[in-house]
């Protein structure tokens, strides 16, 4: 027998290639055991498609890929029922690089055109050789169906193999792997049994783990995304979901379909009913899953955008290329247009469901300022994502959305207006509000951290433009309905200078406003740069500088006022300037410039209040 063993060199650059397999390509040596079952699985369904045209004998009942761990002998066995090789196919497909026999057995089935070809997962034919990222050496037994030898084929990985005669009873192939002292984790079984569920679970072909003479289910077997919807229960689905993002609850929303036309695809995403343990606010990609042909590719293909990070799900496609790793995808036009498609599918799902406002406000409450993030960073789906927006309202309970604040603007007015800030609680007893309210103007309350970046992008809705009320001079005589402050107002003509002169260091402007009615003073921004809220954002991550000088902004008609514009006519006003400024920033959530002296100055004129 050792004279008919044939030694041959590889027909390629084998030492740099086969370096380039084992140290580059993958980045995960984990990857071997997905590259084999994926070969061993090919095998399968090429031998089940060659019986049905006659071209082979008939898979045997129970067809499955085994694995078969051996401690003791330090090898792992992956063994199939497949079509298998005779001598020269080994040669060919395992003695080259780069040689695919799936890949040439898939083209020439697209050329004959025949409607039921199987689906093959290899195309590179160098998946085979991410075995020797743990093997010192690998043999290969096979035997071609509808054939009466086998052969051993056999390497170290480096120039050479050899090619002898063998053993095998059935039709199919044995590749046993002779393991590396560093990678003996792969020889126990739940070790692999733990690879073959993330990144096989869902092959066809059953794969079986053997120990100690029994056998054990390594994969579920079911690609539930391939079924009918009219196959699948509301049970599986939430079996499946669980599953696939260790989530406790019951999805929202479950979409399930299938694309065809110029990109074929099968797609199950699920919107949570939750939020879940990790705050997806942290986390700004998508792990959407990318399967071909049923086979875990990557959760890393950013298939959905960053501001959809919160669905979760599947997208199995046979349509698109790979690069010979399988772990970086190629820019492609295919993977383009599954993007697009699946991204338009879910807006499509977000606006249906939103017509039923309290099943929407659930959704909202979780994942709201997720999906605010996309009117921010994408002008393609800018438009589409304004009119899912929900708000809270100065004006209504619940959420609102900008339609329906537009349906309720009053005469006269001709911008939506909002105010930013920490918590719809403190924003609702905000004295900006004021003069809104006195007229019944709406403001929309926004408190989400990215809330203070997004309206300046969207700009307007249905032609309105958006404004901040703590943004500029808000004129608010034009409108029709509801009355503004009350009372006769004071001569600040004088005052007011002399309160642009005491802090001129700390404010840009100093001006009258007829938008207060309860308070004396309030703070607004300069009519150009960032808005109150933004400003304090800016100044606590330390970027205040280029933000600008607020305004203080002074009711005429509080008896404070008067007062300061009486007194204004005789003596100075320097201390209370001061005091104004730090009353501003209190009513806007901030602190006093000085709080321990802020807080002897109220004490002192509660007491003399009391006396």
């Amino acid at each position: 027998m050792s004279e008919a063993v044939e030694r041959h060199e590889f027909g390629a650059e084998v030492g740099r290639l086969l370096d380039l397999v084992v140290h580059a390509l993958y980045s995960d040596r984990e990857i071997f055991l997905r590259e084999l079952v994926a070969n061993a699985a090919d095998a399968v369904d090429r031998r089940r498609f060659e019986a049905l045209t006659g071209g082979a004998p008939a898979v045997p009942e129970g067809a499955a890929v085994r694995i078969i761990p051996d401690k003791a002998a330090r090898t792992i066995t992956l063994s199939d029922p497949g079509i298998g090789m005779s001598k020269a196919e080994m040669a060919e497909n395992l003695g080259t690089i780069a040689r695919s026999g799936t890949r040439a057995f898939s083209q020439s089935l697209a050329e004959a055109g025949p409607a039921d070809r199987p689906s093959l997962i290899g195309q590179f034919g160098v998946g085979f050789y991410s075995a020797f990222m743990v093997a010192e050496r690998v043999e290969v037994t096979s035997r071609r169906a509808g054939g009466e030898e086998a052969w051993r084929w056999a390497s170290e990985g480096r120039g050479d193999y050899t090619l002898a005669p063998a053993a095998r009873e059935e039709a199919g192939t044995d590749i046993v792997l002779h393991v590396r002292p560093d990678a003996e984790e792969f020889l126990e079984p739940i070790r692999l049994r733990t690879i073959i569920r993330k990144w096989a679970d869902h092959i066809t072909v059953p794969v079986l783990i053997v120990q100690d003479g029994k056998e054990e289910a390594a994969n579920e077997g079911t690609a539930l995304w391939r079924k009918p919807k009219s196959e699948v229960s509301e049970e599986s689905y939430a079996e499946f979901y669980q599953h696939l993002g260790h989530f406790f609850d019951k999805p929202w929303a479950t979409l399930h379909w299938r694309a065809e036309g110029t990109v074929d695809f099968h797609a199950l995403l699920f919107i949570p009913g939750m939020k879940p343990f990790q705050p997806v606010e942290g986390e700004r990609e998508s792990r959407v899953r990318l399967h071909v042909r049923r086979m875990f590719i990557t959760d890393e293909a950013g298939l959905l955008p960053s501001w959809l990070r919160f669905v979760h799900g599947v997208v199995d496609t046979e349509d698109l290329p790979l690069n010979v790793s399988r772990e970086m995808l190629q820019s492609t036009p295919v993977l383009a247009r599954i993007r697009r498609a699946v991204t338009n599918r879910v807006l499509s799902e977000l606006r249906t469901r939103a017509k039923d406002a309290a099943d929407y406000a659930a959704f909202w409450e979780n994942f709201g300022p997720v999906l605010k993030e996309g009117v921010w960073e994408d002008a393609e789906h800018r438009k589409d994502l304004a009119a899912l927006l929900r708000f809270r309202s100065s004006a209504v309970e619940g959420w609102t959305s900008l339609a329906d604040y537009v349906s309720r603007m009053k005469e006269g007015q001709e911008a939506i207006y909002l105010l930013s800030g920490e918590t719809p609680e403190a924003l609702a007893k905000s004295p900006q509000l004021e003069g809104f309210r006195a007229r019944g103007v709406e403001v929309l309350l926004l408190s989400d951290g990215i809330d203070a970046f997004w309206p300046e992008r969207l700009g307007s809705f249905e032609d309105k433009p958006i404004r901040s009320i703590t943004q500029g001079s808000v004129d608010l005589s034009g409108i029709a309905g509801g009355e503004g402050a009350q009372g006769e107002a004071a001569d600040v003509s004088r005052l007011l200078p002399l309160l642009r002169d005491a802090l001129k260091e700390e404010v840009s402007e100093v001006r009258a406003t007829d938008r207060l009615v309860d308070s004396a003073v309030v703070l607004a921004a300069p009519e150009h740069g960032p808005d109150l809220h933004m400003q304090r954002l800016l100044q606590r991550a330390g970027r205040g500088f280029g933000a600008g000088l607020p305004v203080l902004e002074i009711n005429p008609r509080h008896a404070l006022i008067g007062k300061l514009a009486a007194r204004a006519e005789t003596g100075g006003v320097e201390e209370a300037a001061g005091f104004l400024l730090d009353l501003a920033r209190v009513q806007d959530g901030d602190s006093p410039r000085d709080p321990a002296a802020f807080a002897r100055r109220v004490a002192e004129a509660f007491a003399a209040g009391l006396g």
